[in-house]
Order: C-alpha cells, then sequence, then structure tokens
C-alpha cells in the first residue's frame, strides 16, 4: 500500500497512512522517512519491581519471549525498587520522550499519580499490569479482577474449614499500597462477611515481598494464637516464608492456606504431600497472558 500500487480502496489506503504517519514511518507530505522494506521500530518500555517475586520474574521472561516474535517492538525492561513511591515516580519521568508505549507495575501512590500524568502528556499510551492505578490517563490494565480473587480466596477457604465451628484466619500480604492487594482483600473480606461470618479475622500483616520475614511474622503470629485455622497470602511474593514456617512446626495439614500464582515454589507446596499439600489452593494470573496483552496494546 506505502508503494502507491493500484487496487487499494480509498478508505483503506487513508487508515494505514494515518497509522504510518503516526508511527513516523512516513511525513506529513506521504513521503517515506526510510525505506518502506525497513518498518519502523516500535519502543516500548516496561517498569517491574526488582527483587526474587517469581510471579514477576516470570513476567520479566514472558514479556522478552513475546518482544523476540515481534520485529517491529524494541523492548527495554527495567527493573527497580518497587515499593519506593519516590523511586518509581522518578524512573517513569526519565522515560519522557524515550518510549511510545509504557506498561509498570506499580504502587497506586500519589506521587506515581503525578508522574504517570505528567508523563501521559508526551507518551499517551501508558499501561498498568497485575495492578491497576485509579485516575490515571491510560490506555488499559492487563491483569486479573484482584477484587473477585480475594472473594474467591475467601470462598476457597470457608469451604475447606469445618462447618459451623468459628475458625480464625490470617492475612499476609506484599503491600497494601499495591491496589490489587488492598482490592484482594476488601474481596475477601466481604465474602467473609457475608457467608462465613464464623471466621474471625485477626490482623494482616505486610511483608514486602520478604521470604524471611514472612517465616518470621508467621512464626509469631502462630505464638500468639496456637488455634490459628487458616493463612491468606494475598501477594505472590515470600510466600515459601509462610509456608515453610509451618512445615517446621508440622502444621502443613492443619492450617488451611491460601495464596497467589501458581510459580514453580508454590505449586511444590500445593502438590507435597500424600493427602493435601502445605498450600490447599492457588490463585492463579497468566503471565504470558500478560505480556501478550501488554505488547499487543
Amino acid at each position: 500500500m506505502l508503494n502507491d500500487r493500484d487496487g487499494v480502496r480509498a478508505r483503506t489506503r487513508e487508515v494505514v497512512l494515518q497509522t504510518a504517519r503516526r508511527l513516523g514511518y512516513i511525513s506529513d507530505t506521504g513521503a517515506p522517512d526510510r525505506p518502506a522494506q525497513n518498518p519502523a521500530t516500535i519502543q516500548l518500555a516496561f517498569l517491574l519491581p526488582a527483587g526474587t517475586n517469581a510471579f514477576i520474574n516470570a513476567l520479566h521472561q514472558q514479556i522478552e519471549t513475546q518482544a523476540a516474535t515481534r520485529p517491529a517492538l524494541g523492548v527495554k525492561i527495567e527493573r527497580i525498587e518497587g515499593f519506593n513511591p519516590q523511586t518509581v515516580a522518578a524512573h517513569l519521568l526519565a522515560l519522557k520522550d524515550q518510549a511510545a508505549g509504557i506498561g509498570l507495575i506499580a504502587q497506586d501512590h500519589p506521587l506515581v499519580r503525578e508522574a504517570i500524568r505528567t508523563l501521559a502528556q508526551s507518551v499517551p499510551q501508558v499501561l498498568t499490569l497485575a495492578t491497576e492505578i485509579q485516575s490515571v490517563p491510560r490506555l488499559a490494565y492487563a491483569g486479573i479482577h484482584n477484587r473477585q480473587a480475594g472473594r474467591l480466596a475467601g470462598q476457597l477457604m470457608g469451604c475447606l474449614l469445618p462447618a459451623n465451628q468459628p475458625a480464625k484466619a490470617a492475612l499476609f500480604a506484599g503491600s497494601l499500597a499495591y491496589r490489587g492487594h488492598e482490592e484482594r482483600e476488601m474481596g475477601f473480606r466481604h465474602i467473609l462477611r457475608e457467608e462465613f461470618p464464623r471466621m474471625q479475622i485477626l490482623e494482616l500483616r505486610e511483608i514486602m515481598d520478604d521470604r524471611q520475614r514472612a517465616m518470621t511474622e508467621t512464626s509469631v503470629l502462630l505464638n500468639q494464637h496456637p488455634d490459628l485455622a487458616a493463612i491468606y497470602k494475598v501477594g505472590g511474593g515470600g510466600t515459601s516464608g509462610n509456608a515453610t514456617e509451618l512445615r517446621t512446626r508440622a502444621l502443613e495439614h492443619h492450617v488451611v492456606f491460601v495464596c497467589h500464582e501458581a510459580t514453580e515454589s508454590n505449586k511444590a507446596f500445593l502438590l507435597d504431600g500424600t493427602v493435601d499439600g502445605t498450600v490447599d489452593a492457588v490463585i492463579d494470573q497468566n503471565p504470558r497472558v500478560e505480556a501478550r496483552e501488554a505488547s499487543t496494546y
């Protein structure tokens, strides 16, 4: 079409030309800015939290895999301190005029929101991944419905515990500054109030996706509440710390444990044991699909 061959409908020609101009493939005069056989490369940037979170690592790998199948994409992935909104905001602003689109996992924090609003003036294609950020100009959100995921966790836990018996449950989150974690907690509490009022939620502890911190906090919790019946791990990182502490105390078959992300570690905890595992249920989201959607937008 860009070679001006005959037989192309006028409407099709106009749509293609508009797209080519937007991508910088041709100038406003219609002349190609570069040889037709070398299509423009679309530069995308992704900001993902640094650390050992297995889901984030899988998403990182899947973004690279998806990019490798699309030669017209140039993809740069940065791993940054995800629990520090100042760091996230600074990295976002540094990407101004550096990419045609940006995907990120970040806290729903005023500094981050303001950085996105500033960035959107020059980079209109901003995509949030895995956890939503509200009231910002963004193209789309690629991830699960986190409030529904929290409701599902509560439903599973209520069904796995003995019926009509009081039970104590504890929650562990990476950080409630991530809107996705907050929404899961909201959904979990709501379904318990609706359908399982016999269950008492003791408290929520933030572990910042740290395995050792998860072990320590689980140990403290069990010392305070030896009759603990269930744990809901709201975020993906650090789950092995909770599970290891349960196994150390031989409680893996006595405390119902519901968590997120079917990582290799979590699947191992789900499948260990002859009857049931240390983890009783895992609510998964697919990093391959999210990476594909991010690259498509």
